[in-house]
């Protein structure tokens, strides 16, 4: 089973040991869930750096560019956003939650509120990131979309249209994202002239 795992990168096999780096770590504990494994018991020995690689890994796998921890200032406050995903005229904007099972509503709903905030001010202070994601300037269309993704399934799967999506269901949303995308709260942004609206 070792040799198995070593033949495909998932682990790399000593004399005496056996080593795995954080990518390692990351692709294991996706195989493991995709075995049947857990995914409380996965995920509680996940740090919370490899929680978030899981969706990078999910964004990269469906054709998104990531950025992951973009800070910023604005409007007098400074922010950070977990995970940035992009792809053509969409960048989704990600608040990883890492919460134990049974989370409450309320907590679902403080959550997307501030995510929805943080999206708002991301998007206005567009231009401010082109530096960064240099992409945007071929864009003739940019989306904005906040989503929260969590470790299990909230008591909601949307509030104020904003997705929140448990992590095994995230492959699926992201699948159909596009196709959906109007069904979804959305900020719009014009670099050139700065218009943005809901």
């Amino acid at each position: 089973m070792l040799e198995k795992y070593e033949k495909i990168g998932l682990i790399y096999q000593g004399r005496e040991f056996v080593e795995v780096d954080e990518i390692q770590r990351m692709k294991l504990a996706v195989h493991a869930l995709r075995l049947g494994a857990d995914i409380e018991a996965v995920c509680r020995l996940l740090d919370w750096s490899e929680f978030e690689q899981v969706a990078i890994f999910a964004f990269n796998v469906n054709g998104y560019k990531v950025k992951k921890n973009l800070r910023f200032k604005w409007a007098g406050r400074k922010w950070e956003i977990d995970v940035l995903g992009l792809k053509s005229p969409l960048i989704v904007c990600v608040d990883c939650k890492q919460w134990i099972r049974g989370w409450q509503r309320a907590a679902a709903i403080k959550a997307v509120e501030a995510q929805i905030e943080r999206t708002k001010a991301f998007t206005e202070s567009l231009d401010f990131h082109v530096k960064q994601l240099p992409q945007l300037l071929t864009w003739k269309k940019i989306l904005v979309a906040p989503v929260v993704i969590s470790l299990f399934s909230a008591p909601l799967k949307f509030y104020k249209n904003v997705p929140i999506v448990p992590v095994l269901k995230l492959q699926n949303f992201l699948n159909e994202l596009l196709a959906h995308v109007h069904e979804i709260r959305i900020f719009q942004a014009n670099l050139r002239n700065k218009r943005f609206s809901l």
